[in-house]
């Protein structure tokens, strides 16, 4: 089973140069945690959750139509592409503690999104079934490993 299948293809995205206040109210619209970040080209350069916009407001001591998408996104972005298999997807998942991928095509654009979530509803339908591509124990290991505690380098308030 690849990406493509169990992905959403209607994602809502921002820019770098966007208010904080403008990323939350997508999540809010369309009850989400995270909104991938495009560049001028629509390619995808990173991920603001919902967590990354409270602990910006926290640390830089603005209000959200002050603050920019660009202070807050994550700096790392890890995606995947719709041909590859669910199992490479949750890889990518468990090795960088991510909940959720956007899926670019050959040149860097979203085509679509896939969150643990959707990988988790996919593995119901299947029980059952004799040849599993999707089972609860590997979404589990998925989970574990994705919420494993990191190193946290200690910051002053």
């Amino acid at each position: 089973m690849n990406v493509e299948q169990i992905m959403k293809q209607r994602v809502r995205a921002c820019r770098r140069d966007d208010s904080l206040n403008a990323a939350a109210q997508i999540m809010w619209e369309n009850d989400c945690g995270c909104v991938p970040v495009l560049d001028e080209d629509d390619r995808v350069v990173g991920m603001v959750t919902d967590r990354d916009i409270c602990m910006a407001a926290y640390t830089q001591g603005g209000a959200l139509w002050t603050l920019k998408v660009a202070n807050a996104m994550s700096p790392k972005l890890y995606t995947c592409k719709g041909e590859n298999s669910v199992a490479e997807a949750e890889e990518i998942m468990r090795t960088n503690q991510v909940r959720r991928l956007p899926v670019v095509n050959e040149e860097g654009r979203l085509v679509g999104i896939v969150s643990l979530n959707d990988i988790a509803s996919e593995a119901e339908p299947q029980r059952g079934r004799k040849k599993r591509e999707v089972t609860f124990a590997e979404v589990g290991e998925t989970l574990k490993a994705i919420c494993r505690a990191r190193e946290v380098a200690s910051v002053a308030a």
